[in-house]
């Protein structure tokens, strides 16, 4: 049995964080496993309010997993504060977790900053350095770059500027590009794309949760990193085709699509 692990905040509306990321390793056939840094309350409508956990009960968590049940990949996404983020750091370090997908959660679809500015240069320091692979979208790449992404060449550009942070690779996403979807994968020293037809679907919450949870679950499963891409970008496509229409304002899409219909 293949496990992953998520280290990220809960999402009380089950679209994202966690919940997102938690559904996505069982649809794939991975066993997940769970780090909760941050607790929100929101729903399909926005973050109302959000609350660090202790970085004693995020240590421990780590601990207790990886000394039980040890990951085959694992995964961060929203770590709100430097302390969070050292912390985090230092115990897959100390752990010897690895491959380590990072999605750098910054800002929720709502709008709501999940990331503290000043824990921007704790996550280049700190925990990029240790990823084989972080996937931003392009806001999160600007903010890491510090330079503008209007085009497919400057989203190439980026992904040069991040890996020289020392990950091994960067999958610069598209999604908020005016074309059709278009992701950039620079690895090896070489790029590589992976496009889609843009859907005309209203519900989107949790894309970015689960495309890095999809491609944590290919990467346990011993894929090499271009074919987790592929599978991971393959996965979030029809999950996205199917978004549910689950309260008043952006739904989720739907992570088992697979299993159930959203007419059902």
């Amino acid at each position: 049995m293949r496990k992953a692990l998520t280290i990220a905040g809960s999402d009380s509306g089950g679209g994202a964080g966690i919940q997102a990321d938690l559904k996505t390793f069982s649809a794939l056939g991975v066993y997940g496993t769970s780090v909760i840094t941050a607790i929100t309350a929101q729903n399909t409508l926005g973050v109302q309010a959000a609350e660090e956990v202790s970085l004693p009960l995020i240590a421990a968590q780590i601990d207790a997993v990886a000394a039980d049940i040890r990951p085959d990949a694992v995964k961060t996404g929203m770590l709100s504060s430097s302390r969070i983020i050292q912390t985090v750091a230092g115990k897959i370090k100390e752990h010897g977790l690895a491959p380590l997908v990072v999605d750098p959660v910054m800002i929720s679809k709502s709008g709501h900053a999940l990331l503290a500015p000043e824990a921007v240069e704790a996550l280049k320091a700190e925990l990029i350095p240790l990823a084989a692979l972080i996937t931003p979208n392009l806001p999160e790449a600007e903010v890491l770059t510090g330079m503008q992404i209007r085009s497919e060449e400057e989203m190439r550009e980026a992904a040069v500027r991040i890996a020289e942070l020392g990950c091994e690779a960067v999958l610069v996403k598209g999604g908020h590009l005016d074309a059709d979807a278009i992701d950039v994968l620079y690895y090896n020293d070489s790029f590589e794309t992976f496009s889609a037809r843009r859907l005309p679907q209203k519900h989107t919450h949790g894309t970015g949760c689960t495309l890095s949870a999809a491609i944590t679950s290919f990467l346990a499963k011993g894929m090499d990193l271009p074919q987790a891409v592929a599978e991971g970008k393959k996965y979030l496509t029809a999950a996205l085709a199917e978004g549910l229409a689950v309260g008043q304002g952006i739904g989720p899409v739907n992570h088992f699509y697979a299993f159930w219909s959203k007419d059902a």
